[in-house]
């Protein structure tokens, strides 16, 4: 099975250029809904990841032992933008485990948002690691080795307890053992996970309607992070962030998170319409996190009744405008209608 065109860039009335991909579609039993090209291809997680990454935190009780809200919750799964309401929480989860900044592994770079980078930089003001993506997930993973007695110095390093913990929850819900997953490592120094894209579907959909295979602890962290997700979606990502407006345009109705090099992992939450809700999984095959990748989400969330063809319409289709502020074209999906199965 090839990859299939999922998006066309189009110029005037030309297609310009393509973003090919892979979608699949499951039901939170697992039974396949609905495929798009090949849905046993192997890519990493990247950020998509970051609800496993932060589940050992939670079940293991080390959340509750530190007094960790619901918005501090959201943020451990988030890949935010490094807004000053995202900053203030990431250091509040620091101190309540007893630590700071320095003690973060993850790296620094500017505010993924725009209007606070550009702040930073004319104030000649400097990020610090709280302004990385990926703070809040890193000090959830400092919290769990607090609570296990680990080396807070090595928390980030495969085969330490913290991340021996994490490798176990993903193989746990993707249903691929911890032997047939590999590990990379990510953009923030933490190991990363590949596994088959209809794992990733498969891993949210248990995310939204776990089994009672799952203990208990696990199943109430489930419902812990998919609450925190839906009652902060600003935190999942941030102003004009594709994961915060699709949740903030489908209220309570779903789940969204992407990852880095075109990956997006969503879930609809259980209705009437789909009672053990679904688990969606995309990868753009070039890559593309900003121009293929939002259009196709809000097109695949359209045909599953999650959004109406008005919502989110400024991106789906995404118009192609030039220099002078001109509409020369538009980015829009290209796979058509979903054959269900």
């Amino acid at each position: 099975m090839q990859p299939q065109v999922l998006a066309n860039v189009i110029r005037g009335e030309t297609v310009e250029s393509i973003h090919r991909g892979h979608v699949i579609v499951v039901n939170g039993k697992g039974s396949t809904i609905a495929t798009i090209g090949d849905p046993t291809m192997v890519t990493y997680f990247r950020s998509a990841c970051k609800a496993f990454q932060a589940m050992p935190f939670i079940a293991s009780g080390a959340a509750d032992r530190f007094g960790f809200t619901e918005d501090e919750i959201a943020l451990a799964v988030a890949s935010h933008s490094g807004e000053p309401f995202h900053v203030e929480i990431a250091a509040r989860m620091l101190t309540k485990i007893g630590l700071s900044e320095s003690d973060l592994r993850c790296g620094v770079h500017l505010p993924f948002n725009e209007t606070e980078s550009r702040r930073m930089t004319a104030a000649g003001e400097k990020p610090s690691q709280l302004h990385n993506n990926c703070s809040g997930k890193h000090a959830a993973m400092l919290g769990l080795a607090v609570h296990l007695g680990a080396d807070i110095k090595t928390y980030d390093l495969p085969g330490t307890p913290v991340q021996q913990a994490i490798l176990e929850c993903v193989s746990e819900f993707t249903d691929v053992p911890t032997d047939q997953i590999a590990v990379g490592i990510d953009g923030c120094a933490a190991p990363n996970f590949a596994v088959p894209l209809a794992a990733m579907a498969h891993s949210f959909g248990n995310l939204i309607y776990p089994s009672e295979r799952f203990e208990m602890p696990t199943r109430s962290a489930c419902e812990r992070i998919v609450s925190a997700m839906n009652k902060y979606p600003e935190l999942i990502g941030g102003t004009n962030r594709l994961d915060t407006r699709v949740m903030q345009a489908a209220p309570g109705k779903l789940i969204s998170k992407v990852g880095a090099d075109g990956v997006w992992i969503g879930a609809m939450l259980p209705s009437e319409k789909y009672p053990t809700g679904l688990g969606i999984a995309l990868k753009v095959e070039d890559g593309d996190d900003f121009r293929g990748r939002p259009v196709i989400v809000i097109e695949l969330l359209r045909q599953l009744g999650a959004l109406t063809d008005n919502d989110l319409s400024d991106l789906s289709p995404m118009p192609i405008i030039n220099r002078r502020g001109d509409g020369v074209g538009r980015v829009e999906a290209a796979f058509g209608r979903l054959e269900f199965a």
